[in-house]
């Protein structure tokens, strides 16, 4: 049985051995009952970066691989999103780039479906001088997607949230935006847990008046949405969404530390998905989502439950640094060959929280090549001065 030595919190090692059992994958696409976007991570390029932060180098063939591992396994991609470090790496230039590059790419894959990433960064936010700087730039990135054969998710904006005086600024923009729209739009209501410039968005800093307001601007456009993904990690808000929104008008959670109970329902209403964990436990949420279409609810439990203490130690507090948890996983599974992220996030998260993805990955049955996985935890145990006995 293979081992390690990992370090603990009070400084010493424990050894730890490796008991999980890879997903086995499905020898076909499987079909789900809920609609489900994994939200995807871009791959650095470390051997062509020379401006890790200002302009990050992609390898955009490692990029486009791994969407069409997610494909393979059933998911529509939830394109150029914070996932793929939108606004924390990744600039607007980049960010057409990928957007460009998947669309083709699933032009090219029978039953391949994304929908992609549209917000406002590429107007800092600190040079945003009015409701209309913010339009202009949410009508510059859907125009782009919508150019390039796309269906937008109108992204939480920065610059919105630092102009806006009341939530009749917020319907303002969303009235206009949406009014313009070829396709219905996927909203975006994301929590400051998770980008901290974002507190107060709607107008509002207690929940039930942002519920009103972002209630309101679906009801007054429901013919142009076809749902709203909200990630506050609370299921009781979600649910509150979810019973006030319009009939046809669908809830995808975001939230991922409670993604299971709000996918499976509570009898009457459930949440599809649109989560960034679903990059990084693919083949598990696969087989569970796969299973729950069949009407097994126990497998799907019994395969998705365990990723849920895995995706809430990834997304722990600061959230915002959970793509380095999804982007090491990646590396563990073999789907790139460095630990590298743009702008460096990687050294976002210390050694102890890396340890205990690994211990938490291998519980939930996540490392889908355990020995090379052991390989390469080694590898970083060594770089950060952790080395093991010969």
């Amino acid at each position: 049985m293979t081992s390690l030595m990992l370090p603990r919190r009070d400084g010493s090692l424990e050894e730890y051995r490796l008991r999980g059992t890879p997903i086995t994958r499905p020898e076909r696409v499987p079909s789900f009952n809920r609609i489900a976007y994994a939200a995807a991570h871009v791959v650095s390029d470390p051997l062509h970066d020379t401006d890790p932060w200002g302009n990050p180098a992609i390898d955009w063939e490692a990029t486009m691989a791994f969407r069409r591992h997610l494909w393979s396994l059933g998911f529509k991609i939830a394109e150029a999103m914070d996932t793929a470090q939108r606004g924390m790496g990744l600039p607007w230039a980049g960010a057409q780039e990928l957007i460009r590059r998947s669309l083709a790419e699933a032009r090219s894959i029978a039953g391949a479906d994304l929908a992609c990433g549209a917000g406002t960064d590429q107007l800092p936010p600190a040079e945003a001088r009015s409701i209309e700087d913010v339009i202009a730039a949410y009508e510059e990135q859907i125009g782009f997607v919508e150019a390039q054969g796309g269906r937008a998710i109108m992204m939480a904006s920065r610059a919105l949230a630092r102009v806006a005086h009341s939530s009749d600024d917020y319907r303002r923009v969303y009235g206009r935006i949406l009014s313009q729209a070829k396709d219905k739009v996927v909203l975006h209501w994301l929590g400051d847990m998770f980008d901290p410039q974002l507190k107060g968005y709607w107008g509002s800093e207690n929940f039930e008046g942002a519920l009103e307001t972002v209630l309101s601007i679906i009801r007054e456009n429901s013919s142009k949405v076809e749902g709203i993904k909200i990630s506050l990690l609370d299921n009781g808000k979600e649910v509150k969404l979810r019973n006030g929104l319009p009939e046809g008008v669908l809830c995808f959670t975001g939230d991922d530390f409670n993604y299971a109970e709000l996918i499976e329902g509570d009898g009457e209403k459930y949440s599809h998905a649109l989560l960034g964990i679903f990059d990084a436990v693919a083949p598990s949420a696969s087989k569970a989502l796969a299973a729950l279409a069949s009407g097994d609810v126990a497998t799907f439990r019994g395969v998705i439950e365990p990723t849920v203490p895995l995706s809430r130690k990834i997304f722990e507090a600061p959230t915002l640094y959970y793509k380095a948890g999804v982007v090491f996983l990646a590396w563990l599974n073999g789907h790139q060959r460095h630990f590298t992220l743009p702008a460096g996030l990687q050294s976002a998260r210390g050694l102890l929280h890396y340890a205990e993805i690994f211990r938490l990955a291998d519980q939930a049955n996540v490392l889908d090549r355990p020995e090379l996985a052991a390989t390469r935890m080694r590898n970083l145990l060594a770089v950060l001065g952790v080395e093991q006995a010969a």
